[in-house]
């Protein structure tokens, strides 16, 4: 790991921890208005979500209020690799070996999705996206024709972090005070 990634790493966390969950909230909050204007996000049935942790931008109430209308897909990991499956309950997440809540049914979701909305440990303004350093989201979305939009906190937005080539532009960066196209 590059040792740019792990102070940019070790720098986010130490300024999300520091952000009172009010902030965290209204942030959240923001950014999840602006999505919900989209005409992308209006027009997708079918959405990858992922469901937050504590340090990342708050997605339970968005995703319990839009499942109701379109279908949103959440990643497990399996091995190496993320498979998605749907998001129906709270009650059938279960908590992964990674503190992430995942989806228990059986069945992987294998059909087109229309957009993806990733979380990440910081942005750029050039689309690229730093997450936590196990490549899953990367490896998944490599070679699938899917919207990608990354959302973070302000803080989380940098005027270049390095990449390597087999890092995923977004196609979409989404903050509370910033969305670059």
């Amino acid at each position: 790991m590059s040792s740019e990634k792990y102070i940019i790493r070790k720098t986010v966390k130490a300024e999300k921890a520091e952000m009172s969950e009010e902030l965290k909230n209204s942030q959240a909050e923001k950014v999840f208005s602006k999505i919900e204007k989209m005409p992308e996000f209006l027009a997708a049935q079918t959405i990858l979500m992922y469901w937050s942790m504590s340090d990342e931008l708050s997605t339970h109430a968005f995703i319990r209020k839009w499942s109701k209308h379109k279908t949103i897909l959440l990643p497990v990991v399996k091995g190496h690799h993320l498979t998605i499956k749907i998001f129906s309950t709270e009650s059938e997440l279960n908590e992964s070996e990674f503190k992430v809540m995942e989806p228990t049914q059986k069945e992987d979701y294998l059909r087109k999705i229309e957009l993806a909305i990733i979380p990440g440990v910081a942005f750029d303004r050039r689309k690229r996206r730093l997450g936590r350093g196990k490549g899953y989201y990367d490896r998944f979305l490599k070679h699938k024709g899917v919207m990608k939009w990354g959302v973070g906190f302000d803080c989380q937005l940098y005027e270049i972090i390095p990449s390597a080539a087999f890092d995923v532009t977004m196609d979409r960066i989404i903050t509370p005070e910033v969305t670059l196209l």
